[in-house]
């Protein structure tokens, strides 16, 4: 019987959505759906969810839960990663409240910054953990990752962990329609190019009918400069640089040291910042699954729709050779000309039964690709800090960091550090 192991499978919602596509798709019926996490309690609410679905779609897919990790994934075909390592509680908090006592602020601190740093400390050994077992048990499985920070994960699973490995996320899938349906364009007879980094890729060509309506979507956006809206932060951006960005303002505010400014607070207000956005969210979602966690369980008849999640269709064009595209984190094979090498970036790729297949784009506008090269800098010393467990290099990728290099010097930042590490305490290996 063929596999999917879900890693994770304690993200109830997330894996309700993945597996519940798997189990809508005609070409993955039968496979073993199999579940781990560390948390049994969290573990067993999905097994039941995740069964209750099967039996409402009708599917033929067998609903495994594991104990032993190593066994949810000997001779997986396919691998899905939601992990977060830490949690809310502790760790997204201590990434939070001990930056404000320095002054810096965040608003999601899962991609770079102080607190996407720290998620990937914490984050990389339990990724190499995972390849481990990988090359033992499944040599052969793709590797669908989904933990942030996308971009680094990814790139270790490839490059340190020998494993075959995309990175997904949502940002690309929703980015050209969210814009024109902000500033009220019909979207029928859209053709767009996206590429760059995860959570920093650029729409670089957009055209209704054939014709190019980027002049006519920044004169749009121009417009509503003078109000205040979700989206002001990336309309920014592409009024300044030319080009609009793939994930939300809210993200992007952090990624630039241009808005979140102690020395000008007023631009929090002029540019709409949710400041702290990521940590009300989590207490947001916690407190909607107490509500609704009895509900959904004892529903024996649960109903899903395929969602626009990648996984099932990746795995149902690999498994039926009828090619897709999407938007997908690789390696930067020449992939992207004025990126490192070294990085891992987000092209469209062609998906059929030869696996993942990223296109090559080319060099991008000069601007976008120096953006970009700011955050791949403290990416590929995070890396460096988790592969070689060199301190130093922990501060060299703070010191990098656009947002925390902008707002403090370079003895608080590494005082900074220093009092996350100790915070972290045994979340984190021990640092030379």
């Amino acid at each position: 019987m063929s596999k999917i192991t879900f890693l994770g499978a304690g993200s109830t919602v997330f894996a309700k959505n993945v597996l519940g596509d798997v189990m809508l798709t005609p070409s993955l019926q039968g496979f073993e759906l199999a579940l781990f996490d560390i948390d049994p309690t969290r573990l067993k609410e999905s097994e039941i969810i995740l069964k209750n679905v099967c039996e409402a779609a009708g599917s033929s897919c067998r609903i495994v839960a594991y104990s032993n990790r190593k066994e949810a994934l000997k001779g997986a075909t396919y691998i899905v990663n939601a992990i977060q390592v830490g949690g809310y509680d502790p760790c997204t908090i201590t990434d939070f409240e001990i930056p404000k006592k320095y002054g810096l602020r965040q608003t999601i601190a899962d991609t770079v910054g102080i607190g996407g740093l720290f998620r990937n400390l914490r984050t990389i050994p339990v990724m190499m953990e995972f390849a481990r077992d990988i090359n033992e048990v499944c040599p052969d499985a793709l590797f669908l990752n989904y933990s942030n920070p996308m971009a680094v994960l990814t790139n270790v699973m490839n490059t340190h962990g020998g494993v075959n490995t995309v990175g997904l996320c949502h940002s690309v899938q929703v980015c050209v329609q969210d814009l024109l349906k902000h500033l009220e364009i019909d979207n029928s007879g859209i053709r767009s190019k996206i590429a760059g980094i995860n959570h920093m890729a650029w729409l670089l060509e957009i055209t209704k009918d054939g014709q190019d309506i980027y002049p006519e979507i920044k004169r749009l956006a121009r417009l509503k400069q003078g109000e205040k809206h979700h989206d002001m932060v990336r309309y920014e951006l592409m009024v300044k640089f030319g080009y609009y960005i793939t994930e939300s303002s809210e993200h992007n505010a952090e990624y630039h040291p241009y808005f979140i400014k102690s020395q000008y607070p007023e631009q929090i207000e002029r540019f709409n910042i949710p400041l702290d956005e990521y940590p009300r969210r989590c207490v947001n979602q916690i407190n909607e699954w107490k509500q609704k966690r009895d509900e959904i369980m004892n529903n024996a008849s649960l109903e899903h729709s395929r969602t626009h999640e990648y996984g099932s269709y990746i795995m149902e064009a690999i498994e039926t050779n009828i090619p897709i595209k999407i938007g997908g984190n690789v390696m930067n094979t020449g992939l992207i000309t004025n990126l490192p090498k070294e990085a891992c970036v987000e092209v469209p790729c062609l998906v059929d039964a030869n696996g993942v297949q990223p296109t090559y784009i080319g060099d991008l506008p000069p601007q976008l690709a120096a953006l970009n090269r700011t955050n791949i800098n403290t990416q590929l010393l995070t890396i460096e800090a988790a592969i070689t467990g060199k301190k130093e290099h922990i501060y060299h990728a703070a010191l990098l960091d656009p947002h925390t290099s902008a707002e403090l010097s370079i003895d608080h930042i590494i005082a900074l550090c220093d009092e996350l590490i100790e915070a972290h305490g045994s979340w984190l290996p021990t640092y030379k």
